[in-house]
């Protein structure tokens, strides 16, 4: 946004990186992980209130970015397998159409971008509004509807480009980041932390998987849990948890999945608890890292819940909860 010198504004505000491209990503129809659900969150973002949002367009990322955290390997298959037609599977429910190297090559970049703002004091904040997700990806195995794992990569990227050490990841998707987990778990530096509904797929994130030094700190919700719940987890686990690490960065994996009405789970959140979530971590943040905040999107599959959830957390990273 410019002001009428030409100029930036000098306050620093929240940027939110998106692109067309990561709808061009087909997964098939009746696919729950849709080109639909970014269209409805770039449609809600159009509204006048959102005018003063500092607005980026994901780049695509270089694959040596990729490469330094997942199996070269892996990535190279990964992108050989891009179909010219049609949609293809990489596993059980991950699945790949033409568009979606660029797609995935622009969630990473999206990612990138917005730690690029954030740390390079640009902007106070930063919502990534991409697609493929990413929480699910391993060190080389695509599954969960995620390519490449766009939290751990925007991680090792701050880490290499800006000298920090220590950065966390907040996922309160209502699945567990199995593939976060996995980038993170023999690194001491690199410090995750779920909610998630226990149990549900991927079947990981029990409360005794504790990374190489504790860095690992899974909490898991009975099906049916909601407000006084998730509070209850953050207040006596997860934001004592993310405190003691003193994070240089967080990183939000922000799954909206966890609303009651999604279709793939059992939580019972609503939208306020998401604008509850955020503020905590946003205060959090201030104390320990200059309050940057990086937040990507992963989950969330019924549509208005989503385009709600993802308003009221945007509003309250500018500020406006």
């Amino acid at each position: 946004m410019l002001d009428l010198s030409g100029r930036r504004p000098r306050k620093m505000a929240t940027l939110f990186v998106t692109h067309h491209d990561c709808i061009e990503h087909d997964t098939g129809p009746g696919h729950p992980e849709s080109a639909d659900r970014l269209r409805v969150i770039q449609r809600v973002f159009e509204a006048e209130e959102f005018m003063f949002l500092h607005r980026e367009e994901a780049p695509l990322a270089d694959l040596d970015l990729i490469k330094a955290v997942h199996d070269p390997a892996y990535v190279d298959k990964v992108m050989a397998s891009i179909p010219d037609h049609g949609v293809e599977p990489l596993d059980g429910d991950t699945y790949v159409s033409p568009g979606s190297g660029k797609a995935a090559l622009r969630s990473v970049g999206g990612a990138c971008v917005a730690v690029d703002a954030v740390m390079g004091g640009h902007e106070r904040n930063a919502f990534v509004a991409t697609r493929p997700p990413g929480h699910h990806a391993e060190y080389d195995r695509a599954m969960g509807f995620c390519l490449f794992n766009n939290a751990a990569i925007a991680a090792h990227h701050a880490r290499s480009k800006f000298g920090i050490k220590r950065v966390a990841v907040m996922d309160f998707d209502v699945h567990h980041g199995n593939g976060t987990q996995d980038l993170f778990y023999n690194d001491a530096d690199l410090f995750y932390c779920s909610t998630h509904q226990w149990p549900l797929y991927p079947g990981t994130g029990a409360e005794s998987e504790r990374g190489c030094a504790n860095n690992i700190l899974n909490v898991g919700m009975v099906a049916g849990s909601g407000t006084a719940e998730i509070q209850e987890a953050f207040n006596s686990t997860v934001l004592p948890g993310i405190a003691a690490f003193k994070p240089e960065l967080l990183i939000i994996s922000a799954g909206f999945d966890g609303h009651k009405n999604d279709p793939l789970a059992g939580l019972c959140y609503v939208a306020d608890d998401f604008v509850w979530m955020t503020k905590q971590l946003m205060d959090l943040a201030e104390e320990q890292c200059g309050g940057r905040v990086v937040s990507l999107l992963e989950g969330g599959y019924d549509l208005p819940s989503l385009a709600t959830s993802a308003v009221q957390h945007v509003r309250t990273l500018m500020g406006a909860h």
